[in-house]
């Protein structure tokens, strides 16, 4: 028996006037799912989210949470509760009252004790026990972050709905925090929907990653799917890095083809939509993808004109003759003395089959959406 959604969108439009800012959207979550909700500024995340919580209600279609349509249902009646970017604390309230604030307006009326009780739960889930008394400009940004969370989960939600929370942390206050969200969330079993922009984000906290453009669902899988096996170009070139090279097909064979790129080697690529011979094609290689060697081992040669050096790893800008310039990512190896200098000649490899070739013209917001659900 298939369990009922958590959350379900069928045939979900919403309109702005003249603008469409979700197309037709179908979607179903189950539960205990953590799914982010992926895609540039625009792309209809936020509404989807707002359609959720009840601050946006579909021009066409409905919103289903645990199989209740929640059409008219405003958001203190929804089984859900949002985390906000900004936190939406209370200033002139402490910590413990900001997060029993929503237990104070549970009708039938809760008892002081149960709310202390409920209080206190919520916070020792965040880890902030004893920081109940503690004014909000005494915290620190994740401990902000947590007091926000504790505020939402109190009432025990069926899903947490998460709109960009981290954005206006430090990078390793953020790490931090996405680490202890995707711990959270296991513990307690809800369902969390996290809408972001942030492609490292979403491929490091969720279980799916939903990824949109143009008010339409293009792409839905687990994080590694999404990264090694974009639907088109447009995810191979939003998440992550990515080499984007033209060619034409010159060759087919099974699973592979022959691609001619612009200087004229041929490399081997694989594809998702059937290809024909001559036509036109995008090669999407990632940087990591590439080894980097003595001019003449490769399959490209190149010069280096840039690196850029993180630390376990580092970055190339590889100009290659005919081609352009090429981003290469490689493991530096502490005391190997294995990192290249700009100027150096240096060979470009790869495996056959490790590229990705799409049609030209794939990836456009004419992609039609597909009915999607996430088979947990």
């Amino acid at each position: 028996m298939t369990a009922v959604p958590d959350i379900e969108f069928r045939g979900v439009t919403k309109r702005y006037g003249s603008v469409i800012a979700v197309s037709g959207i179908d979607l179903a979550i189950p539960p205990s799912a953590f799914v982010a909700l992926l895609g540039p500024s625009g792309c209809g995340k936020t509404t989807c989210l707002r359609m959720i919580g009840g601050f946006e209600q579909p021009s066409e279609g409905a919103v289903f949470i645990r199989g209740h349509d929640m059409a008219g249902t405003p958001p203190y009646r929804r089984p859900v509760n949002m985390v906000f970017q900004q936190y939406a604390l209370f200033p002139h309230l402490d910590v413990e009252d900001n997060v029993a604030y929503g237990l104070r307006q549970a009708r039938p009326r809760l008892s002081s004790r149960e709310i202390s009780r409920k209080t206190g739960e919520a916070l020792a889930m965040v880890r902030l026990a004893g920081y109940g008394r503690r004014k909000i400009h005494e915290l620190s940004g994740g401990q902000q972050q947590r007091v926000a969370l504790a505020r939402a989960l109190v009432n025990k939600p069926a899903v947490l709905l998460l709109d960009e929370p981290l954005a206006a942390l430090d990078k390793k206050l953020r790490t931090d925090m996405q680490i202890e969200l995707q711990n959270l969330q296991r513990e307690i079993g809800i369902t969390f929907v996290l809408v972001t922009h942030d492609q490292e984000e979403a491929l490091s906290m969720s279980d799916f990653v939903c990824v949109m453009n143009g008010g339409r669902i293009v792409q839905l899988g687990q994080p590694s799917e999404i990264y090694d096996e974009p639907a088109d170009l447009f995810v191979a070139d939003f998440v992550g890095k990515t080499n984007l090279l033209s060619g034409k097909v010159v060759g087919l064979s099974g699973k592979l083809v022959d691609v001619a790129l612009a200087d004229g080697t041929v490399i081997a690529a694989r594809k998702r939509t059937p290809l024909a011979q001559g036509e036109a094609v995008s090669v999407s290689l990632r940087p990591e993808s590439l080894s980097l060697g003595a001019p003449g081992s490769g399959r490209l040669d190149g010069l280096v004109r840039n690196r850029i050096f993180l630390g376990s790893t580092a970055e190339y800008a590889i100009e290659v003759q005919g081609i352009g310039t090429l981003l290469a990512k490689a493991d530096h190896l502490v005391g190997g003395g294995n990192l290249f200098k700009p100027g150096e000649p240096v060979a470009v490899g790869f495996t056959a089959g490790t590229p990705l070739a799409f049609p030209e013209n794939n990836g456009t917001n004419q992609r039609e959406n597909k009915n999607v659900e996430i088979v947990s």
